[in-house]
């Protein structure tokens, strides 16, 4: 088939979506599929060569108009080629299949007013959004997506996402196809995976059978790092433990709050990793108390390493997980006794290896390979309706 990806920005080191469109693109290429993507900016070295790029150049500036310059490009540029499916990820219409991986921006938003402690910051942030020229921008936008005269298919990663569309668009359950999120299992394999361990661990200065819990985010205040640092006053001060923090450059004021709490001897900040493969194989298990992840990847990526997982009940990745065997899901990322108590229930080393087991296990009954398949019966039925509809 000939098929094309539409996303602005497509840096898989920067994870998520990016990451996503890259293993695609690289299981398409292999199956011999004729691989398009049009997008204004992307990284030749971690995409296959393969691909036909296509680059639409789009102005960056006024922000809450950039999505709608995008889009229009993309509908522009498609008119001279056909396709046999096309499938965009973001703000954008045009294309066959819509398969929003960062969920509805409309859920987004009452989500990420979840993030603030109290009543009235949480005013406050909506009082922001609603004068926020962008917020109203991406609403119409969304609308004219999935409400417009030509309805996409919808594809979505979780269960949750299924029942945003139904609560915020009336948008039936049937009409909406859930294919959960899945990473390729290959970017993670290692066979010297215990030396970097070793290694790794030896350069955070920790010993080999201290606890270590990882956080990995770009937006730490949206996957909740603060309440996470609250946190560790609930984990027994005797314990050998030690919660690692990898993602966004600009950690200083997440050290700050540490070292307020008292707790920043407990914390090892390490910055950016473009690949944080070491770091996995260095934790005992993840922690991501999300307060939005439509279907978190970091998930995905423990699972697959055999890290136990903590993580909330606004994470769709949750649906997958079987607690207590595989890890541990929260109700409430601010309460800080309740995750607290999350991080001790880990710290036990033969009920942390059970449970090891138990997340290889689960990342083995959602795989890559499955993922694509169920994808791939997507793309063949409509590139069907399209050939007899032409």
């Amino acid at each position: 088939m000939d098929i094309a990806l539409c996303y602005e920005n497509v840096n898989p080191a920067r994870g998520g979506c990016e990451t996503y469109i890259a293993d695609l693109a690289r299981r398409l290429v292999r199956d011999r599929h004729t691989v398009h993507l049009y997008a204004c900016h992307w990284d030749t070295h971690l995409l296959p060569p393969e691909m036909i790029f296509h680059r639409l150049e789009v102005a960056k500036r006024p922000r809450f108009l950039r999505p709608w310059r995008f889009a229009q490009a993309c509908e522009l540029a498609f008119s001279p080629l056909r396709h046999d499916v096309s499938i965009g990820f973001d703000k954008t219409w045009g294309q066959d299949i819509l398969y929003p991986q960062g969920g509805l921006h409309i859920a987004s938003a009452a989500h990420n007013l979840l993030k603030c402690p109290n009543l009235l910051s949480r005013w406050l942030a909506r009082l922001g959004k609603w004068l926020d020229p962008a917020a109203w921008s991406f609403a119409r936008l969304e609308r004219k997506q999935y409400l417009g005269r030509i309805r996409p298919t919808i594809v979505v990663n979780s269960r949750m996402v299924r029942g945003h569309f139904e609560r915020y668009y009336g948008i039936p359950p049937e009409a909406i196809r859930v294919i959960p999120s899945a990473i390729d299992p290959n970017r993670f394999a290692a066979v010297d995976r215990l030396k970097r361990r070793e290694v790794e661990r030896t350069s955070w200065g920790v010993e080999p059978h201290t606890t270590i819990a990882l956080f990995v985010a770009m937006n730490y205040r949206l996957k909740g790092l603060a309440p996470l640092l609250r946190s560790l006053r609930y984990v027994p001060e005797a314990a050998d433990f030690r919660l690692v923090v990898v993602g966004h450059p600009n950690y200083r004021r997440y050290a700050r709050l540490a070292q307020s709490l008292g707790v920043a001897a407990r914390v090892k900040f390490l910055g950016f990793r473009a690949d944080p493969r070491d770091a996995y194989f260095a934790a005992d298990f993840l922690v991501h108390p999300t307060f939005y992840d439509p279907c978190s990847l970091v998930v995905l990526e423990a699972l697959a390493c055999g890290l136990p997982v903590v993580t909330s009940r606004y994470n769709g990745a949750s649906e997958l997980l079987t607690p207590p065997r595989d890890g541990l899901i929260l109700q409430d990322p601010h309460d800080a006794r309740e995750l607290g108590q999350a991080l001790t229930w880990f710290l036990d080393p033969e009920r942390r290896a059970k449970c090891a087991r138990a997340a290889r296990e689960t990342a083995q009954q959602w795989t890559f390979e499955m993922h694509y398949r169920a994808l791939m019966e997507v793309f063949r039925e409509v590139a069907d309706r399209k050939r007899r509809s032409a």
